[in-house]
């Protein structure tokens, strides 16, 4: 009787602990954790029955280990990576590269309108004296800082000092100059007569106006060779169509420079052959 009753009771303590084991994942919920906050680390808890200490595997399934991994290092998803597909929108050079194109050639233009005006024709023009350096005081400065030049008649100039003590650097100057000016005084001012042009004077002043007109057309070239550069190394980022077009727009720039030179050089010929 006493073994039968022994053989019963081992019968259901074996089976209790089976039962449990196979339990111990829904069982998490009946039986104490290690409070943490951090689901991601092992909880274990120790259950004891009748003198044995069998460990009860508390852990979270792995899917949701690495679900809560996921949101805790805050994984971004391809679409999260900061490509969102679209193109940036490529900025518009235009403006720019036209207008410092048409600055470069508006200098150049302005440098050769002053070179022309050097030059002398037969007529009597008041800036045919500003390229003349006058030597005074040990400084040299541009005559029209040191004296007002007007026209008294189409062959006759006025040269009236600021100050008096001048006049006779600047005669000294004038005569110098290639003008062929010889300047009289005429109170505390001076007089130049414009002398008529000679057949040689005429050619060579030609000549100057040859040379002045490939210089400056050289430097508009320039001009657009910078501009076209500037294109040409910003067009992986724009439309075919955009850098067409402003390669055109800068062909059409120098082509109106190019085209305001020749005139001026032409212009300038005429008063020289006309008036000789």
């Amino acid at each position: 009787m006493a073994m039968s009753m022994f053989v019963r009771r081992a019968a259901t303590s074996r089976n209790a602990i089976a039962f449990l084991r196979r339990c111990s994942s829904s069982s998490s919920l009946l039986v104490g954790v290690q409070s943490h906050r951090d689901y991601s680390h092992k909880a274990t808890t120790t259950l004891r029955l009748g003198g044995s200490t069998p460990d009860l595997d508390l852990s979270l399934p792995s899917f949701l280990r690495d679900s809560r991994r996921g949101f805790a290092k805050g994984k971004k998803s391809k679409d999260d990576s900061g490509s969102s597909g679209l193109v940036d929108a490529s900025p518009d050079i235009g403006p720019t590269v036209k207008a410092t194109a048409t600055s470069q050639m508006e200098a150049a233009i302005d440098a050769l309108a002053r070179d022309l005006t050097k030059l002398r024709t037969g007529r009597a023009a008041p800036g045919m004296l500003d390229h003349i350096v006058v030597e005074t005081g040990g400084l040299k400065m541009p005559l029209n800082h040191l004296a007002l030049v007007t026209v008294l008649d189409p062959k006759t100039l006025s040269i009236n000092p600021y100050d008096p003590d001048t006049v006779k650097e600047l005669e000294k100057a004038i005569v110098a100059s290639p003008l062929g000016l010889n300047p009289k005084l005429d109170g505390q001012r001076l007089i130049a007569s414009i002398p008529p042009l000679t057949k040689e004077h005429v050619q060579a002043m030609c000549k100057i106006v040859t040379k002045s007109s490939e210089v400056v057309k050289q430097s508009i070239r320039r001009a657009r060779q910078k501009a076209l550069d500037t294109v040409k190394k910003a067009a992986s980022g724009l439309p075919k169509d955009e850098v067409k077009r402003l390669e055109k727009d800068v062909e059409e720039l120098t082509k109106k420079f190019v085209k305001s030179a020749e005139d001026m050089c032409k212009s300038k010929e005429r008063d020289i052959t006309t008036q000789a």
